[in-house]
């Protein structure tokens, strides 16, 4: 049974009635341009379908009663009123997952925009703790739907950001925009490429005869804060050591390879690790541009192959199991690229693959990494897909 078909069982079950409207929004993968988004530089997502599911109606009330399909069925009522102070309508603290959708309402009021109460059922098939920002899809899909409810319009990057608002000031998660933004602005069979400094974006083809195939290692590591706070604090200490140097540097996305290399020597070794994974991250996804456009897919997987080593090698945020599945993906038949995606650690590898080998590649893949680990590893065959939107 498909999700919207599940969502729409349930609220009928829940609220005695059809729902009036669905939405839907996707989960991101990244494929170029990993974390480099605080520093400026070029990110190139892709949605995917895999999304978050809401069927809605008006609760007819400043209420809204929200139930979590995929988390016991988990039930959630709040106000606006109460959103403020983080607490249900009984005067208890938010649960953990009900914090995305009660955030976007906090952060659609703050910008002037009408939240009505809502009763919804959601679900979705965006694994949680995956790296494919299952926040961000329900974050996205509740915000379409307080759209929906309030009848107003904006445009999906404006949407984005408020999400990604929700997430830093509402959550407590010091995201970037990548997330809400792929999830908003996604197009099919179209990768995005986005300047994070500008917001500007532009889409480039994905090669009809070619899949994304997302390979989870069922391992779940949460991104230590102290970790990737570290890893900020090394490219802003690159930042000014470099400004010695180059005092108009604003970023690590403002020097060149070359000036970097004439210049390294400045950092401490740890610092010019890092700073050398972004400056070389960023010249990689700006050197993908013509290779996309041009369809030349083999030197595209090998940037992806590139950055997967320097994200172990020089970052150092990517993790045994990632490493393995890196590793056995790469040499397999029909596969053009293979590196880790998102912040690291454990979660997912993405894997650019022939289209007439997918099936092959996925069942290779699967059969090694479960023989070496004794973990069964879920993979998925995406394609690019349509960023949020409402289905009825």
């Amino acid at each position: 049974m498909e999700i919207s078909e599940i969502v729409t069982r349930a609220f009928e079950e829940k609220f005695g009635k059809k729902p009036d409207h669905l939405a839907s929004a996707p989960g991101r993968v990244n494929l170029l341009g990993e974390h480099v988004d605080y520093n400026d530089g070029f990110v190139l997502p892709a949605a995917i379908n895999l999304a978050t599911r809401i069927a809605f109606s008006s609760s007819g009330s400043e209420k809204s009663t929200l139930v979590a399909l995929d988390i016991d069925y988990d039930e959630t009522t709040f106000d606006l009123k109460g959103v403020f102070d983080k607490k249900d309508s009984n005067g208890r603290m938010l649960s953990e997952w009900s914090r995305y959708p009660a955030g976007m309402a906090w952060a659609l009021n703050e910008k002037g925009l009408e939240v009505n109460g809502m009763n919804a059922v959601f679900s979705s098939d965006v694994p949680r703790g995956a790296s494919l920002s299952s926040s961000a899809s329900v974050e996205m899909a509740f915000g379409k739907a307080w759209q929906k409810l309030g009848g107003w319009d904006i445009p999906p990057m404006q949407l984005a950001l408020i999400g990604q608002r929700a997430e830093n000031a509402y959550v407590g998660m010091n995201c970037g925009i990548m997330d809400q933004f792929a999830s908003a602005c996604g197009e099919k069979d179209r990768l995005l490429l986005l300047d994070c400094r500008s917001l500007e974006y532009r889409t480039l083809p994905l090669p009809e005869d070619v899949a994304i195939v997302i390979a989870d290692t069922s391992v779940r590591r949460t991104l230590v804060s102290s970790a990737y706070n570290k890893r900020r604090e090394s490219c802003e200490e690159a930042v000014r050591l470099l400004k010695t140097k180059i005092p108009s540097l604003k970023s690590l996305r403002d020097i060149s390879v070359e000036d970097f290399e004439k210049l390294s020597g400045l950092l401490p070794a740890e610092t010019e690790m890092r700073a050398r994974h972004v400056v070389y991250e960023i010249a990689r996804t700006s050197r993908s541009i013509p290779l996309l456009e041009s369809g030349d897919v083999e030197a595209f997987g090998q940037l992806m192959n590139e950055c997967h080593a320097s994200l172990r090698d020089l970052y150092e945020v990517s993790g045994p199991e990632l490493d393995l599945m890196a590793c056995l993906a790469q040499p397999l038949k029909g596969c053009l690229g293979a590196r880790q995606t998102g912040g690291g650690f454990a979660g997912c590898t993405v894997n650019l693959v022939r289209k007439e080998y997918t099936d092959e590649f996925s069942q290779m893949l699967s059969t090694q990494y479960e023989s070496k680990t004794g973990l069964h590893p879920a993979v998925y065959i995406c394609e690019a897909s349509k960023g949020a939107e409402i289905l009825y």
